[in-house]
């Protein structure tokens, strides 16, 4: 691989519209992204969404891309109508049934997968331990890490089982926060025992049963770093992660663009503090300038030996060997069939039964 296709996978970019420009078609093959992530603005239909992403793997110079989504339920949903779209977290897991959870997640694999959608970013592995987070709430499974780990390993598992990749957030935690990270920079100011009971918990229960990606989280841990976030954190990222709890899957950072990181510096000094904190993969959701800004940062950082292509080397293996377990069997999706899979009768049939509980929660 050259330089910059090297340093193009290490990005994950969204895009505006609803189809492909020939200047994005022109962007994508100039700076070779590892990765596209997909929001209701980008989504019409179920036929849309799999020529849009035919399209996406059709034009990319290095395939397969990870296509992710943030589809949770609940609040976090960017399907359009068509979908089984289920409720929060908090209500499936009201129905304290593992197997529930694992059939939701079940469905919402197929349904991605019938339409090219190969990532997504689930479950949620926060303990939602502060009633006052402002970003969390019932997009957590509970309130107590055991919950978590039960629901969010049966969810894990739902989508695994069924092609698509799943990815467990916010790492190392973000259940006790009271500042929104897209606004600004949260402070957890627990001690490294209560982190190591509560918020490490489930992501360390995910981890051993075989968790392939971990999202980062922009909030700042003084008994873990006293000086950076999770996403910029060396400490965070490789010795607690990989060395302590160890995790050989592929770490992503929730968007780059949000106020927490970008309040402290350009996106540019940023993304090569996350690569150099042990960072695989960079999510840069909006601006495509910022995209650019973050290759040729890393681009300059690899010329004045801040970054090595050793390093740089490493974090595309990864990415190379995500994508060789679970997206490379992977063909064209045909638009014309996705409706045998989307919203079929026995997908709502389960949605109804969990809404039923969510409705006598009200």
């Amino acid at each position: 691989m050259t330089v910059r296709a090297t340093v193009g996978q290490l990005l994950m970019v969204g895009f505006h519209g609803t189809e492909l420009s020939p200047a994005l078609i022109e962007w994508l093959q100039e700076y070779q992204p590892g990765g596209i992530i997909l929001f209701s603005r980008n989504l019409v239909d179920p036929e849309q969404i799999a020529r849009l992403t035919n399209a996406l793997q059709e034009h990319a110079p290095v395939t397969p891309l990870l296509i992710a989504i943030d589809q949770e339920g609940g609040r976090i949903s960017r399907l359009p109508p068509g979908f089984t779209v289920f409720p929060a977290a908090s209500t499936v897991a009201a129905r304290q049934a593992s197997d529930v959870a694992y059939g939701a997640a079940e469905v919402t694999a197929k349904e991605l997968r019938a339409v090219g959608i190969n990532m997504n970013m689930a479950p949620v592995l926060d303990v939602n331990s502060n009633p006052a987070n402002p970003i969390i709430g019932n997009r957590a499974y509970g309130e107590h890490p055991e919950q978590v780990c039960r629901f969010g390993v049966a969810v894990m598992n739902g989508l695994l089982d069924n092609g698509v990749i799943p990815c467990g957030k916010h790492f190392p935690g973000h259940g006790d926060t009271l500042t929104d990270s897209h606004k600004g920079l949260p402070v957890v100011n627990a001690d490294r025992t209560r982190l190591e009971n509560v918020e490490l918990e489930p992501f360390r229960y995910a981890v051993q049963r075989g968790l392939p990606t971990v999202m980062t989280a922009h909030v700042h841990y003084p008994a873990l770093d006293p000086a950076m976030p999770a996403t910029l954190s060396r400490p965070i990222l490789t010795d607690l992660l990989r060395h302590e709890l160890g995790f050989e899957g592929m770490t992503l950072t929730d968007d780059m663009e949000m106020r927490a990181i970008l309040d402290h510096g350009t996106i540019g000094e940023a993304s090569v503090r996350a690569v150099q904190a042990g960072a695989d993969m960079l999510l840069i959701c909006h601006q495509r300038e910022r995209q650019t800004e973050a290759v040729l940062a890393i681009e300059r950082a690899l010329d004045h030996g801040a970054l090595s292509l050793e390093t740089l080397t490493a974090r595309v293996d990864r990415i190379r060997a995500l994508k060789r377990k679970h997206v490379s069997s992977m063909h064209a999706v045909d638009p014309a069939r996705v409706f045998h899979v989307v919203g079929q009768p026995r997908h709502k049939a389960l949605l109804e039964t969990i809404q039923q509980v969510g409705d006598q929660m009200e």
